[in-house]
């Protein structure tokens, strides 16, 4: 119930002078403002005191709302609270004091509307807005007409640790728990900014296409890769796309902070997930050596690693190819390691070239000029042997012997010993 005392005098200077008794006795009844314990009055202030507020309920009524009644904030000015001749609502706390005077809350009216309102907010799913009033333990406390309380842990996106700079500033949020008997109420300003960020997500993945060349910053750097800030959100650059070149660690490439160029590779909207390359926007060191050399080239390079089957060694940016230990030295090889050394700059030929596999073969011996004398002699002698070969064929076809038949020559000797009469009878 709201008593309006303001109304009850304007009726009583509506009464005509010709009234009878009993008419004026109603209408002196109406001007006569009946109050209780938890109900609800308006008034205006009239004085302003350090330890209450005066306040002008009506006609002979009067009510003192107390320094702690006055504000859900504390240790408040009461002049920077209500200023003389503003008009207030109040809770009726006690019907009277020593003074005969009304005991009245200001803050207790204002918690009494507020509920109402943030309940429907609740239901509604919406968000209440409110400056941020005190720093407690665990999070801040923002003035929505209650006293809300907002952990740290839902600021914002990611826990804020100081969270001082917040006083005086105004926030938005939405109502996450609430209990009036407890006067519990419990805020998440995080809860919207994901529901805002969600939005803005959804608009931002729909416009990127994968393709596209974009700029970006990189965010942070972990082991498999690097995340880059597109203005709207994060994608990752796994370590394979961060150059043509053999990345151990991505810082390797890039830090926090660099600007960069990427190419979008995947867009993933269930996931919202955005894959990216950064090697993928520079010319492919591959396709531009490959070109350029072939099978039997010999060219320059430098020993990237030693492995137990041979040496990686690169003959371009972004181009390394294998040198089996058989192809390290004219002589045996038991290891690569003691024949090479990483950085070592060596010549070395090209032997294949595997387009599909991204894959060269290369020769150290094969590049040495010893190599090419070698195989000249090689060949002068092969082909002395072959044509050996061929001449002694030849011969052993000319005095080709007819061939022999035991069985034959056997029939042929008994036969003539039988017609000589020698032999058993």
């Amino acid at each position: 119930m709201v008593a309006d005392p303001a109304a009850a005098v304007k009726a009583l200077g509506d009464i005509p002078d010709d009234l009878s008794e009993e008419d004026f006795a109603a209408a002196v009844k109406k001007t006569v403002v009946e109050f209780s314990e938890g109900s609800l009055v308006k008034g205006v202030v009239a004085r302003i005191d350090p330890d209450a507020v005066l306040v002008d309920i009506g006609y002979k009524s009067e009510g003192v709302i107390p320094l702690k009644e006055l504000s859900i904030r504390n240790s408040v000015d009461p002049a920077e609270v209500v200023e003389v001749g503003e008009e207030i609502e109040a809770l009726v706390l006690t019907m009277e004091d020593q003074e005969g005077r009304l005991i009245l809350s200001k803050k207790r009216a204002q918690y009494e509307r507020a509920w109402g309102r943030v309940e429907q907010v609740m239901k509604a799913g919406g968000t209440v807005t409110g400056q941020v009033i005190e720093v407690v333990k665990g999070g801040l406390i923002v003035d929505i007409g209650l006293r809300g309380f907002l952990p740290a842990s839902l600021v914002e996106l990611r826990r804020v640790r100081d969270l001082h700079p917040y006083i005086g500033e105004s926030l938005e949020a939405k109502v996450i728990e609430l209990d009036k008997n407890r006067n519990n109420v419990v805020l998440s300003r995080r809860a919207w900014l994901e529901e805002a960020q969600a939005e803005q997500r959804q608009a931002f993945l729909d416009e990127l296409t994968p393709g596209e060349i974009r700029e970006g910053v990189v965010s942070s750097v972990v082991n498999f890769g690097a995340f880059v800030d597109l203005g709207g959100m994060d994608g990752l650059v796994h370590v394979s796309e961060l150059s043509w070149q053999h990345v151990s660690h991505p810082s390797e490439m890039v830090t926090v902070g660099d600007k960069v160029q990427v190419k979008v590779l995947e867009v993933d909207l269930e996931r919202e997930r955005i894959s990216l390359s950064i090697r993928q926007t520079r010319e492919d060191p591959w396709e531009s050596f490959s070109g350029a050399h072939g099978v039997g080239d010999v060219v320059d390079g430098t020993v990237t690693k030693t492995v137990p089957f041979g040496a990686f060694v690169s003959v371009a940016d972004g181009v390394e190819g294998l040198v089996h230990v058989s192809e390290i030295a004219m002589h045996h090889v038991e290891s690569p390691e003691l024949e090479l050394s990483v950085d070592q700059v060596v010549k070395v030929r090209i032997t294949e070239v595997d387009g599909d596999r991204r894959r060269i073969s290369l020769s150290i011996k094969q590049a040495l000029p010893e190599w090419e004398s070698r195989q000249q002699w090689q060949d002068e002698r092969g082909g002395r042997g072959k044509k050996r070969r061929q001449e002694f064929t030849r011969e052993d076809d000319a005095d080709e012997v007819p061939a022999f038949s035991a069985d034959a020559s056997l029939e042929a000797i008994l036969e003539e010993l039988k017609q000589r009469g020698i032999g058993r009878k």
